[in-house]
């Protein structure tokens, strides 16, 4: 009996749409109630009732910190907040040409070059340089932005918690609590999203038995791109440009006019529609009731107006909802941070979740090696 052989070709899934490649315990988005979970906590809960510290705790550890756990917690991430000299000295060698995200991207890199642990790759070992890693990267975002406003370092505080923190090493003043609050809503919103393109990459990498840190500088260059972490700065390219033409006019007319020739114009109008979502991203409306605080707080209702008319005008055009870039964007632009920065402000929350997804990929490990459909010549000769 000779065997049959198949000459069906494999599927193809582009973009690995649909391809479930592991298990995790870290997140997933309940289908039933459309709420992204955190080690099954509904983030919206999350984001409403504890710190950014908690939540990086909880996605680290799979359970909510004791009071004493918090406190041991806290006291080492506090101790790892200033910016290193190395650190500095790697990051003034860049040009203030290049991308904030070519900052992190490098910072990641000497940081773990230099780390005491560098080529240690136990539980352990990984679970202080992920705390290293989310106590350094503030003050690497915030001295960027700083010294390309001609603006010296700001030394880290050990009497705030870390989003007051990080809001004061950025401006070089106490942030009021409401401000405070939004950028924590928001560190907590951006820090896990399972499998994504950066959490993947990250995984991708680690399974190659490379180190955390590499792992990480990777993970950066994949969030660097527009389709992915880019998206909240391009959000705001797309304000700035409405509001520019609007000049205080009739904002909601102009919102109209753009979104028409933008759509005409086959653009893709970037802080809307998502992969996994179907129902629309269960983390804007926590995160848009931030924006709302800080609307209110700096006296912006222009901010608030485009924000509603380009929502409403996308859902009666193409039926797609925005999802967490498109709230953030502007949230971070009236906090005062530089466009160009709002990335890496993405990166110094999601360290928490790719680092989780670093140590649960090491738990058992394979190497990811897809197979790929040839489609080039066939084989053939030199003369």
């Amino acid at each position: 009996m000779t065997e049959s052989v198949s000459t069906t070709e494999p599927q193809i899934h582009k973009g690995l749409a649909g391809v479930v490649v592991d298990t995790t315990r870290i997140s997933k988005v309940n289908p039933e109630s459309n709420s992204l979970l955190y080690r099954g906590y509904p983030v919206q809960e999350l984001a409403a009732r504890c710190s950014f510290e908690e939540v990086a705790y909880l996605l680290w550890h799979g359970d909510l910190p004791t009071s004493t756990q918090l406190a041991e917690f806290e006291q080492t991430e506090r101790a790892g907040r200033q910016l290193l000299p190395n650190v500095k000295a790697a990051i003034d060698l860049l040009p203030l040409t290049a991308h904030p995200m070519d900052v992190c991207r490098t910072a990641a890199s000497v940081i773990g070059a230099s780390h005491p642990a560098a080529e240690d790759s136990s539980p352990a070992a990984n679970q202080r340089k992920s705390v290293d890693l989310f106590a350094a990267m503030p003050a690497v975002v915030a001295y960027d932005q700083r010294r390309r406003r001609g603006q010296d370092a700001v030394p880290a505080r050990s009497d705030l918690g870390y989003s007051a923190n990080f809001l004061f090493m950025a401006f070089g003043e106490e942030a009021a609590p409401e401000v405070v609050t939004a950028f924590n809503v928001s560190m907590i919103l951006y820090a896990e999203h399972s499998f994504n393109a950066s959490t993947f990459t990250a995984r991708v990498i680690t399974s190659t038995l490379a180190d955390l840190h590499s792992a990480v500088t990777g993970a950066i260059g994949a969030l660097k791109g527009a389709l992915h972490g880019g998206a909240n700065e391009a959000v705001m390219h797309t304000f700035e440009e409405i509001l520019a033409q609007a000049d205080g006019q009739d904002l909601s007319g102009h919102v109209a006019t753009w979104l028409q020739d933008a759509l005409a114009a086959k653009k893709k109008i970037m802080g809307f529609g998502h992969r996994v979502y179907k129902n629309g991203d269960s983390r804007v409306p926590t995160m848009k009731a931030a924006l709302d605080d800080m609307v209110k707080h700096y006296n912006r209702p222009d901010l608030g107006e485009l924000y509603d008319a380009l929502e409403s005008g996308m859902a009666q055009a193409k039926n797609i909802k925005p999802n967490l870039d498109y709230p953030a964007g502007p949230t971070y632009h009236l906090m005062g941070f530089d466009t160009a920065t709002f990335t890496p402000l993405f990166v110094a929350s999601r360290i928490v979740g790719w680092t989780a997804h670093i140590m649960e990929q090491l738990e058992a490990n394979s190497l990811i090696r897809p197979l790929s459909l040839y489609n080039g010549p066939e084989e053939r000769h030199l003369p």
